[in-house]
C-alpha cells in the first residue's frame, strides 16, 4: 500500500475475525492511516488483494475518518449528516425515503445523540461531532467500522463516551471494529488484539505483548533499565 506507486507498508498478511475489536498502533508516520485507507479501498492497493469476506455491496464498509471534509458553513443537520451513511445503499437517482431516516434516526440513539437531529452539525462540540460521524458510518449497516482516530483533539469526558459507544456496538451487536489511535490507555478492556505498525510492517499480537514496557520504550525514545 502507498501513493504515487510509493510503497508505504509492504507484505502485509492479516486477518481480522467477525466480531473483534482490533487496534492499529505504531509511530507518527508509520503507515496506519494509509492501511487502513487501503482496507476501506479508498487508495488502489500497488499489490496483493484484500479479502472481505462479505459483499461489500450488500454490505458497505463504516468508515470514520481522521478529519473530516465537511464544511462547518454550510448549514447541514444532525440529521442529515447522519442520512449521508445511508447513500451507499440508495440505487441511482432515489431519494431518501422514511426508512432511511429511520435509520439515521436509530443511529444516533445509538450514538446518545437522538435529541440533536436538528441541531446544526457545525454547533456541536468536537466530541458531539465524531459521535455524529459514527452514527453516519452506522447508518451504512456495516459489518466492519474503520476508525481513524476518533478520539483525537477532544477531551477525556467525550473520548470516555466515544469509546463506550464503540465498545458497545462491538460487545452487544457483534460489529468488528478496526481502529487507529495513540491513546493506548484505553484500549484494555475492550481490544481483542493490536497490529503495530512500522518500518513499512504490520505485526498482530496480543495488547499485553505488543504494549510491553520494552516496545513502548523503543518508540518513546526511552531508554529501558539495563540489564
Amino acid at each position: 500500500m502507498g501513493y504515487e506507486n510509493r510503497a508505504i507498508l509492504e507484505h502485509v498478511d492479516l486477518e481480522l475475525g467477525r466480531g473483534e475489536f482490533v487496534a492499529l498502533l505504531g509511530p507518527n508516520g508509520a503507515g496506519k492511516t494509509t492501511l487502513l485507507r487501503g482496507i476501506a479501498g479508498l487508495i488502489p492497493l500497488l499489490a496483493g488483494t484484500i479479502h472481505y469476506g462479505f459483499d461489500r455491496a450488500a454490505s458497505p464498509l463504516g468508515y470514520v475518518p481522521q478529519r473530516d471534509t465537511l464544511d462547518p458553513t454550510f448549514p447541514l443537520t444532525v440529521r442529515e449528516v447522519v442520512l449521508m451513511g445511508t447513500y451507499a445503499r440508495l440505487r441511482p437517482l432515489r431519494r431518501v425515503a422514511r426508512a432511511q431516516r429511520l435509520l439515521a434516526a436509530r443511529c444516533l440513539e445509538l450514538v446518545g445523540l437522538g435529541g440533536l437531529a436538528e441541531q446544526r452539525f457545525a454547533s456541536l462540540s468536537g466530541g458531539q461531532m465524531q459521535r455524529v460521524l459514527i452514527a453516519r458510518a452506522l447508518a451504512a449497516e456495516p459489518r466492519l467500522l474503520l476508525l481513524d482516530e476518533p478520539t483525537a483533539g477532544v477531551d477525556a469526558e467525550a473520548t470516555a463516551a466515544i469509546m463506550e459507544v464503540v465498545g458497545r456496538l462491538n460487545r452487544t451487536d457483534g460489529l468488528t471494529v478496526l481502529l487507529v489511535t495513540h491513546q493506548v490507555g484505553m484500549l484494555r478492556g475492550l481490544a481483542s488484539a493490536v497490529v503495530w505498525v512500522q518500518d513499512g510492517r504490520a505485526v498482530r499480537g496480543r495488547l499485553e505483548e505488543i504494549l510491553s514496557p520494552e516496545r513502548m520504550a523503543g518508540v518513546l525514545g526511552v531508554k529501558g533499565p539495563r540489564g
